[in-house]
């Protein structure tokens, strides 16, 4: 009953898609209200089906239905039941179940907030973002389907991958890279509209503006997760290694970061129009493509947890949005181009297009890093390794570059600065970038882009704090030369600092959202610099009471311990951490035997994490007190300062994300009927039709 409820649902869907798409199409072409109405309600009606199919799978999951398939594979008796709810996303059909899950709730949420007042924009928007829908909802019906049965049905399943089972992180990191991911497409969706409808304005780019912020906020958050996941499971001390499935994470965060910044550009300034639309364009298909790759078993990954024999689907699918897309783009081109022009280069403008094309080259440095490898595979079946010395030794000086941007940026007004203001204004931050260069290398800093990485860190910091103090400042003056007079005094007091702070950042949420965000990627940059630049690390073997020495912590092995749980079975180690003769606490560092992977150790080291520092204890081997040497413990101990500030940028980062994409009173409200901007003559119609269609709902 489970199977056929899931299956029927998702079998729905794809038809429910078909028939949206269709309709959004054919009611704009034929002036058909109800016709665009009945697309909008599609779009309700697959979230309704594909959350049926989600939730029937995690039925069939945490009652141990080994008759489907999918259960049979990941699931197991002895797997605690979170961990069966988690297995939803474990392998790929259950991961494309999921993926279409939150496609088709983008969908709805889209349709629902925009409404009717888009007309033909809106209509088509749908149909794509319908379109989409259909090609996931079809590969859970064919190639990626769930719902198998299994003959003969097994008395137990081996449960889900070990590493998935490993940390709680993976309850948290898949669900928000594939909201990031996913989110991606409501901006693609109304760009397409725009080119499609022939409203060429930036309307659409107003109306995703806050959906891509949202996404790219899941992005940056999973980004982060999956390295605090790396760190924390996989015991080689590090968070970041240029693995694949990890580049094409990073990909579509470079594009989507680089439009946030350049819409701001199309909207104060009408230029960069066909940038943008390119952008939006190539940071959907780099979410597919991270999909496909993730999902298809090309790449060897420790994040790949499947193989899949899908990638036909994705190939095609992939190929017909490219060329659709750039057919559209470029029989739009003439009416996209602006004929505005930069008025300085000492603008907020040229600072986003270098921004802008450091993003690019970061995007495709890392692309071609990532698929180099595998094109060599398929044209002479030979491998070839791209390992992280390539990628930091290209992305090295972007990084670097792009820091020093960050804080160039938020000093230089919109299309020319005054010299002596921006003198002004750049004098802390070259204060700041000179003090942190000469702080880090007194402290023991030898690398040149690590001495400028904490340079142009500060610099950046610097400035993109400046800018609150100058906004509040002013808000203050303000406020006491309104007031005037006797009541100067009470009107500064009831305009204190942090009253004018909040009332400069509610005023502008976007702007301020944005520095608070930089601020959060500036700590995030710090706190890899330094983990990076002043890593310690030792190795020993100890028996019981030997100490082995690093940085300010002595380390001494007390105890081994063994035991069983439902999933797995547990040895670990319990260390004595020791600060200048003081005991400040324990760490116990474990091997894990998953019943899925007989003989093969899962570590989960000991950390101890502080702000300054943490300590981070690996157990590498282990000796039972009946071997000939003894119970021993071989450990790796390493040091590695301010990696908490790097979990702790990216909340920063959230924070300002969420602040900026909050809608607010004063916004500048969307014009129903927005200009076509040449694009139609002015004999046609799209103004009144888009009125007919705006109407059908009211």
């Amino acid at each position: 009953m489970i199977r056929l409820l899931g299956y029927s649902a998702g079998a729905t869907a794809v038809a429910v898609a078909s028939y949206g798409m269709i309709a959004a199409i054919a009611g704009v072409q034929r002036r058909d209200a109800a016709l665009v109405r009945s697309a909008r309600a599609a779009a309700y009606a697959n979230f309704a089906l594909l959350t049926i199919a989600n939730l029937a799978m995690v039925y069939a999951l945490v009652t141990n239905d080994f008759s489907i398939d999918y259960v049979a594979s990941v699931g197991s008796r002895d797997t605690p039941r979170f961990i069966s709810i988690i297995s939803l996303w474990s392998s790929l059909e259950g991961s494309i179940l999921f993926w279409g899950w939150i496609l088709a709730g983008y969908t709805a949420g889209a349709v629902y907030t925009t409404g009717p007042k888009l007309g033909s924009l809106g209509a088509y928007a749908n149909a794509v973002m319908l379109a989409v829908g259909m090609f996931f909802y079809l590969l859970l019906v064919v190639p990626a389907n769930p719902w198998h049965l299994t003959s003969p049905v097994p008395a137990d399943g081996p449960g889900p991958n070990a590493l998935l089972q490993n940390h709680w992180l993976m309850a948290v990191h898949p669900p928000l890279l594939y909201f990031g991911y996913v989110g991606m497409t409501v901006p693609f969706a109304f760009a397409m509209g725009a080119l499609l409808s022939g409203r060429l304005d930036d309307v659409w780019l107003r109306v995703t503006r806050r959906w891509t912020m949202i996404a790219w906020t899941f992005l940056s958050l999973a980004i982060v997760a999956g390295m605090w996941w790396s760190y924390a499971v996989l015991g080689w001390g590090g968070y970041w290694a240029w693995d694949p499935v990890e580049n094409v994470s990073f990909m579509p965060w470079l594009t989507a970061t680089a439009f946030l910044h350049s819409a701001m550009v199309q909207e104060r300034r009408a230029m960069l129009r066909v940038w943008n639309m390119s952008l939006v364009i190539g940071t959907f298909l780099l979410t597919v493509l991270g999909t496909f790759l993730t999902r298809s078993g090309i790449v060897s990954s420790v994040h790949a947890f499947t193989n899949g024999t899908i990638g036909i689907y994705f190939w095609t699918f992939i190929g017909v949005v490219l060329v659709v897309s750039l057919a559209l783009l470029s029989g739009r081109t003439p009416a996209l181009r602006s004929r505005a022009k930069l008025d300085s280069m000492l603008s907020r403008e040229t600072a986003f297009l270098f921004n802008n094309l450091l993003f690019a080259t970061f995007t495709f440095t890392v692309l071609l890093g990532t698929m180099f490898p595998l094109v060599v595979e398929a044209i002479n079946d030979s491998k070839v390794s791209v390992g992280a010395p390539f990628f930091n030794k290209m992305t090295l000086p972007l990084i670097v570059a792009l820091l020093f941007l960050l804080g160039v940026g938020p000093m230089l007004p919109w299309r020319a600065a005054k010299t002596d203001q921006l003198k002004r204004e750049s004098v802390p931050p070259f204060i700041a970038l000179f003090l942190a260069m000469g702080i880090a290398f007194a402290v023991g800093a030898r690398s040149v882009y690590g001495l400028l990485a904490f340079g142009f860190a500060a610099f950046a910091l610097v400035s993109n704090l400046q800018q609150f103090v100058i906004a509040t400042q002013a808000r203050r003056r303000a406020a006491v030369s309104a007031a005037g007079g006797a009541a100067a005094g009470a009107s500064r007091s009831a305009n204190g600092v942090m009253g004018a702070l909040w009332a400069v950042m509610n005023a502008n949420p976007r702007r301020y959202g944005g520095y608070v965000a930089h601020i959060g990627i500036i700590i995030v940059a710090l706190g890899i610099t330094a983990s990076s630049e002043f890593r310690t690390e030792r190795e020993g073997t100890m028996r019981i009471g030997e100490t082995l020495e690093i940085g300010k912590y002595t380390v001494r092995f007390d105890s081994l311990y063994a035991h069983r749980e439902p999933h797995r079975d547990v040895v670990g180690a319990i260390f004595a951490v020791i600060v200048d003769s003081t005991q400040v606490g324990t760490l116990n560092p474990r091997l894990n035997y998953y019943v899925s992977q007989p003989g093969q150790a899962i570590g989960s080291p000991g950390i101890r994490s502080r702000f300054g520092d943490d300590l981070y204890l690996v157990l590498t081997r282990f000796t039972p007190p009946t071997s000939p040497e003894g119970q021993t413990a071989s450990l790796d101990a390493i040091v590695e300062p301010w990696v908490s500030w790097i979990w702790f940028g990216v909340v920063i980062v959230a924070a300002g994300g969420i602040f900026g994409s909050v809608r607010r009173r004063n916004d500048r409200p969307i014009d129903l009927d927005p200009p076509l901007q040449g694009t139609r003559g002015p004999d046609e119609t799209d103004d009144v039709d888009d009125r007919v269609l705006a109407g059908a709902g009211a």
